[in-house]
């Protein structure tokens, strides 16, 4: 009985399986596209309820300026890999909350948010983007859903996304707040393992560079925000992403391959 149990649930995670486009990993994917943009839709209109919208300044006509360079490479990139399904699905929108909290993330579906705080760190249009390409490259490689999934499995018992709605609405509401780091602080306490920190950073330094910035200031942006920490991050070992150090040094590993795409536009 065990064995057929373990079989089952073996067969029942391949078939619950995507993949992450670049890397080729396998991830869970318990949750339809459908469903999940849908929530995410809702989700972001509610955040820019409960949010003042930045509109009418420079930085607020950067980031949405920034914001559609790259979803014309994600839109590319996706398009030219055999993704043309992924792409269709994203209906783009970029806004600046006024906000202190150092923050930025991407909603399934390309819904965008950086906070006010954040920007000071990004500096100009470069730094800007290597925050767009990282938050977006999570979206792209269903990060968001990858969790929520894991987390309907650790605390719901793998049940259809309906029914934990319909039987454990705020549990299930929580859950997707934590998995798309809602509230959370971009580079300190995010919600995203180091391998699917490690996948963001290398498709987002392809993404901005296919977006006509130059990736070489990726890791000029993550020294600002080592130094923005002051020393908090906990040490390696103890987070579900890399350090500061780690990053930057994986950074200038994707470098050249990121250069490719940079130096063909």
């Amino acid at each position: 009985m065990k064995r057929l149990l373990t079989a089952f649930l073996a067969a029942f995670f391949l078939i619950s399986c995507s993949t992450v486009p670049l890397t080729g990993r396998k991830q869970l994917d318990l949750i339809p596209s459908s469903q999940i943009i849908s929530m995410s839709f809702s989700q972001y209109q509610q955040v820019l309820q409960s949010e003042e919208v930045v509109t009418g300044t420079d930085e607020s006509r950067m980031v949405k300026s920034v914001g559609r360079d790259i979803a014309t490479a994600v839109e590319k990139f996706l398009n030219e890999n055999g993704y043309e399904e992924e792409a269709s699905m994203f209906e783009w929108e970029f806004n600046l909350l006024r906000n202190d909290q150092v923050n930025a993330w991407c909603m399934p579906g390309g819904k965008v948010a950086f906070y006010t705080g954040i920007m000071p760190i990004c500096e100009n249009d470069q730094g800007v983007a290597v925050v767009m390409g990282h938050e977006v490259a999570h979206a792209v490689a269903e990060h968001g859903g990858e969790r929520m999934s894991q987390g309907l499995v650790q605390q719901l018992g793998g049940v259809a996304l309906a029914v934990a709605l319909s039987e454990k609405p705020q549990q299930t509401q929580q859950l997707f707040m934590t998995a798309y780091g809602l509230g959370s602080t971009v580079g300190y306490v995010l919600p995203h393992s180091r391998q699917q920190e490690s996948e963001a950073d290398k498709l987002g330094l392809i993404f901005m560079a296919m977006a006509g910035y130059d990736p070489r200031v990726a890791p000029q942006f993550w020294e600002r925000m080592a130094a923005e920490s002051g020393g908090g991050s906990p040490p390696e070992f103890l987070s579900t992403h890399p350090s500061h150090s780690t990053r930057i040094n994986n950074l200038n590993k994707y470098m050249d391959q990121a250069m490719k795409y940079y130096r063909g536009n």
